[in-house]
């Protein structure tokens, strides 16, 4: 029997919502949307299946267990307890968002809207939860474990990434800093940042390095064309005992260089990075740019598979 004393439902803010705290009221929202000709009716139709799917989901839970519900903007600074079962309710970038904050909890991601999202990561629908529930109480889940990244600074502080970290300037302009990988040797580099991706990660900004770059080569040099990256050449297992390191747009100068661009960080290495910039500089991870490490000069990240993982209760 797996213990557990509370579900913690995880929520996050409508579009519709998002839209209203933006505009203030919900007319001027309407009013903005309509006028640059959209509908408006998607996002209160989509406002709508969230909170009936979320009710449907309260309603769900076995009345002898508790449940408590927190806002995804809440996250950083809520203790989780070690025998809470968490219960994202969203997309998957609200299970990438959690699964950061939490240390061996058990994840049962809700797909609230199916007609809406594909959602790899949130495989259960909200019909399936008290299934879902009683295969994890009965200890006959399967789960997949996420492998994360980690950043540890020389002061102390650190960050995960469920998906990827990103370490550059605040602005993503030109950020100085100095590498190393391993034994590789020490290089100073200027660029608009480098990019860990996980296996999590590798479908998302992962992607779009590789393909951006593939694409300009081919426009530069129109004879020697390169195919587009499938799929099965950039994607790796979500539970790889690895991560992958790009830097964006590398700038070559007397000062700075670009052979250490692209890589893996297998457990046990670090990627070694030092900060040469005086002012915002950054680590922030899964696209939340408000939850970041300082990283200006003087501070020195090691970057290194995580030690921990997130664990995702599947079908």
């Amino acid at each position: 029997m797996v213990k557990i004393d509370k579900i913690i439902i995880i929520t996050k803010k409508t579009w519709l919502e998002e839209l209203i705290e933006k505009f203030n009221t919900k007319s001027q929202a309407k009013f903005y949307i309509e006028h640059m000709g959209v509908s408006f009716q998607d996002y209160e139709d989509a406002h709508k299946k969230y909170y009936e799917s979320l009710e449907k989901i309260k309603k769900l839970v076995p009345l002898d267990l508790k449940y408590q519900i927190i806002e995804k903007s809440f996250l950083p600074n809520f203790l989780f307890g070690p025998n809470n079962l968490i219960v994202p309710v969203g997309q998957d970038g609200l299970v990438i968002n959690t699964a950061k904050y939490l240390d061996k909890q058990l994840i049962v991601a809700i797909n609230p809207d199916p007609s809406r999202f594909d959602g790899v990561m949130i495989p259960f629908t909200v019909e399936e939860l008290p299934a879902a529930l009683k295969k994890v109480i009965a200890d006959k889940h399967k789960i997949i474990q996420i492998t994360m990244a980690q950043a540890k600074l020389n002061n102390g502080q650190f960050l995960y990434g469920v998906n990827d970290l990103f370490i550059g300037h605040k602005s993503h302009g030109s950020a100085r800093y100095t590498i190393k990988h391993s034994d590789a040797t020490i290089e100073k580099q200027s660029s608009s940042g480098v990019i860990i991706s996980t296996g999590a990660g590798s479908t998302a900004w992962l992607k779009s390095i590789i393909t951006g770059a593939v694409g300009i080569v081919n426009k530069f040099r129109k004879y020697s064309y390169i195919d587009p990256p499938t799929e099965e050449e950039y994607r790796f297992p979500w539970d790889a005992s690895y991560l992958n390191y790009s830097v964006r747009e590398p700038f070559v100068s007397k000062t700075s260089s670009a052979e250490l661009v692209y890589g893996q960080i297998y457990s046990g290495e670090k990627l070694i990075i030092e900060s040469n910039m005086p002012e915002k500089g950054v680590i922030f991870s899964d696209g939340i740019q408000n939850d970041f490490l300082e990283f200006n000069s003087g501070a020195v990240a090691e970057i290194s598979v995580a030690d921990k993982k997130g664990n995702l209760v599947i079908k």
